[in-house]
């Protein structure tokens, strides 16, 4: 027997799961297919850029995150607590009045304009601001009509330019412009939002998994492709390895093919990296909030005017981001005059750094909504942001409930 716990696949919720069942005093092995650990977060360094592969941010006010990740090591750099949009009156930026103050007279003079729009928006969200001392954030959310996020907003009476700033910024975070996301994870996400800032790690997302599977120390087997699981052994291109469970822990896709197990669709995006010699002073991202989008792009930023780290001295990094699937092909030309637009520069003098597309960069979330999903399936473990919400936390909280199961099964 090669292990007590064989995990298959390293990326969080892989490195969470075989770390929990590390500390619990098990012999745990984790086999990963590619040449580093993070599973979709990665991280490349091109010309001395850091280069994510799909924009990612890390929200610090997530509670797996503040739990299980030393997040003072990581170096956190953060966004700007807002948005830019770009509207058919003109630019406006809406902050948090807590967070970022120096959107206060943006913010007011948007929501002054605007009396029934901020009372829809309010309206919507107003679970949110129920008390909560004796009942929990996911117990008022489970009151709610369980229907998309759309549906959601139209029965709020939500529209106009706030409508399409909501709808713009939930396009480039759920990966979806058609508001067919669960209106419950929608909300879920925005309370996060108002309680932490997005932020990039110093040395790049990949430094967030690298973090979790340096405490696995040689545990972690990479370049071993896995080709078939069982109960208690797992085949990978090298050799057959067994132990007394096995857990899989990969994305929606593999664990399907691996485990047979239901799996939801999952949702694509391209992003564009460039090098700026100058870029404009805003570390918020930017929307398209016009009634006709001009471009590609959900969201567009300067990542390192709020990222340093991310660009080398006397250079700046862009991204653009958008939607990929059927009918939706990749223009990186198109992606970059929509980026200068949304920033208000031209973006002739850019330079491409890197383009990259990732089909299956997140589960979708649809209505009805399920939170959690069964990681006991059949004589299998089954993990992965696709059994929890898709996320960052909900890849660590997979984790951890796959671990929990191992040991009770085991027990």
């Amino acid at each position: 027997m090669d292990a007590d716990v064989l995990v298959v696949g390293a990326g969080l919720a892989g490195l969470r799961c075989a770390q929990t069942l590390q500390d619990a005093g098990l012999a745990v092995l984790v086999l990963e297919a590619a040449d580093a650990v993070g599973g979709r977060i990665r991280t490349d360094r091109v010309d001395g850029f850091l280069v994510d592969r799909g924009f990612q941010l890390l929200n610090p006010a997530y509670p797996a995150v503040r739990r299980w990740i030393d997040v003072d090591a990581l170096g956190l750099q953060g966004f700007g607590a807002g948005v830019a949009a770009v509207t058919d009156e003109g630019r406006v930026a809406l902050g948090h009045p807590l967070r970022a103050p120096r959107l206060a007279p943006s913010t007011v003079r948007t929501a002054l304009g605007r009396p029934a729009e901020v009372a829809a928006v309010l309206r919507w969200a107003a679970p949110l601001a129920r008390p909560r001392r004796h009942t929990s954030l996911s117990r008022v959310l489970s009151e709610r009509d369980d229907v998309t996020r759309g549906e959601a907003l139209d029965r709020a009476g939500v529209d106009g330019v706030l409508r399409r700033v909501v709808d713009r910024f939930f396009a480039g975070v759920l990966l979806e412009d058609d508001g067919s996301t669960a209106d419950r994870f929608a909300l879920l996400l925005t309370w996060m939002f108002a309680r932490g800032v997005p932020s990039l790690p110093a040395a790049g997302m990949q430094a967030l998994p690298e973090q979790v599977a340096a405490t696995l120390g040689d545990r972690v087997l990479l370049g071993r492709r896995v080709e078939r699981v069982g109960a208690t052994s797992v085949t990978a291109t090298d050799r057959t390895w067994s132990a007394r469970r096995v857990v899989v822990a990969t994305g929606g896709p593999e664990a399907r093919h691996l485990a047979g197990v239901e799996a939801p669709a999952t949702k694509g995006v391209v992003t564009a990296w460039w090098s700026a010699p100058e870029a404009p002073a805003t570390d918020l991202l930017h929307v398209d909030a016009r009634r006709e989008v001009h471009g590609p792009l959900v969201n567009t930023a300067v990542v390192s005017r709020a990222a340093p780290t991310y660009a080398p001295p006397g250079r700046h990094l862009v991204q653009g981001s958008a939607l990929l699937g059927p009918g939706r092909g990749v223009d990186e030309p198109a992606m970059r005059r929509h980026a200068g637009d949304l920033l208000g520069v031209d973006p002739g003098g850019w330079e491409v750094v890197a383009v990259h597309e990732v089909p299956d960069a997140l589960p979708a979330q649809p209505a009805p909504y399920s939170a959690r999903r069964p990681v006991l399936v059949g004589d299998l473990v089954v993990c992965g942001d696709h059994r929890d919400t898709g996320s960052i936390q909900g890849a660590l909280v997979s984790g951890q409930r796959a671990a929990v199961a191992v040991l009770d099964t085991l027990r």
